[in-house]
């Protein structure tokens, strides 16, 4: 890794999220083409792709095999209309940025911070 501080957490959280969502790119700065890392970021592609495909096969064969309940009750939630909608897009939103906020507020923000104050690394 050619930087350290908060942008060499960046790079390594990149190559990371990078291998786990099956893209495999990194940051210049940080040499991947080691044994280290290329095993690390393949165990990281398995896990992104079968730690995501197993359990939702799991519950597509669970739900699959449960009887459907057509009862419609005051307490019911209607799953066709607009407002299902913008409410599960926005629990997805905010699930997925409070996944990353605290390697963000480590990583770029807190660089951005320490450039501002004349702090590079």
């Amino acid at each position: 890794m050619s930087n350290r501080g908060p942008h060499g957490l960046s790079e390594i959280l990149y190559a990371f999220s990078s291998g786990a969502g099956n893209n495999g790119s990194a940051f210049a700065g940080l040499n991947v083409n080691t044994p280290y890392y290329n095993s690390m970021l393949g165990i990281a592609m398995l896990i992104g792709r079968f730690g995501v495909i197993l359990p939702v096969l799991a519950i597509a064969g669970s739900t699959a095999v449960k009887k459907r309940s057509e009862v419609v009750s005051e307490g019911s939630f209607s799953t066709e209309g607009g407002t299902f909608y913008v409410l599960l897009l926005s629990v997805i939103v905010i699930v997925g940025a409070l996944t990353f906020f605290p390697a963000l507020t480590i990583g770029p923000i807190l660089e951005h911070f320490l450039m501002l104050q004349g702090r590079t690394f």
